[in-house]
């Protein structure tokens, strides 16, 4: 029984891979064509976040920090250089562990977010990224850029599990990987548009996914794994109807 289980399992698994890696070019046009908005399309609301009116040394006034995993989360608004920015700061979580900071009072389903973000430190990981579509700490969405694998990765959190998706026309492969991140700034963007999403890094589209498993608006924030000091700056969210 556990065997046949076992077997129904990996099947699923390989079947959802093989469908996303076996698209006709035709069947690839149209998601492309869906998803993204017109050029002509404004959104509907747009949030600006630089953090400069912040008070450094405290979470910032409407946002809510969240975590998984053996530990705990510190997201406060920090000075870099005399730039104000909002950091996740605890450096001693384990590898299993996931830190989550979210604007309460923001709801979006279809967005194009993007943000500046910076790897300081990290033994177990570094980096950081995306949630969007967010229902709690056990049910969203994510995407992040890690400096230490040199890759850019999505996943769906789903009842307290995460698991990466498989890129569209190419299966599960596990993200992408990147050039070298560095020590530096990167620029993290995504269009959320339906069940697409797609994934840009430093100005270059990287991959699509498409999932349903989260269809409804959620609250929209940044994210980061276990010990990994990040910094994030300039962070948009575009709202579109």
């Amino acid at each position: 029984m556990v065997k046949l289980l076992i077997a129904t399992m990996l099947a699923s698994l390989f079947t959802c891979g093989s469908r996303q890696s076996s698209l006709t070019p035709e069947q690839l046009q149209e998601i492309n064509r869906r998803a993204f908005f017109p050029d002509t399309l404004q959104p509907q609301s747009v949030w600006r976040f630089n953090f400069e009116n912040f008070p450094a040394g405290q979470l910032p006034a409407g946002w809510a920090q969240h975590f998984t995993g053996e530990g705990g989360t510190d997201w406060e608004v920090t000075d870099d250089g005399g730039n104000r920015v909002l950091a996740q700061l605890r450096s001693d979580n384990p590898s299993r562990h996931f830190n989550v900071v979210v604007h309460d009072s923001i709801s979006v389903k279809d967005m194009v977010l993007s943000v500046r973000l910076k790897s300081s430190q990290g033994k177990h990981d570094r980096g950081g990224g995306f949630v969007w579509r967010f229902t709690d700490k056990n049910n969203h969405y994510i995407v992040r850029a890690n400096p230490l694998e040199d890759n850019v990765v999505l996943y769906k959190m789903e009842n307290g599990k995460r698991s990466d998706l498989p890129l569209v026309g190419l299966g599960k492969t596990y993200g992408m990987d990147t050039p070298p991140l560095g020590d530096g700034w990167n620029n993290l963007r995504l269009v959320v548009k339906g069940d697409l999403f797609t994934v840009f890094l430093n100005d270059k589209e990287l991959f699509k996914v498409q999932d349903r498993t989260f269809p409804n608006a959620g609250k929209v924030g940044l994210w980061t794994k276990a010990d990994a000091v990040t910094q994030f700056d300039d962070f948009e969210i575009n709202k579109f109807e």
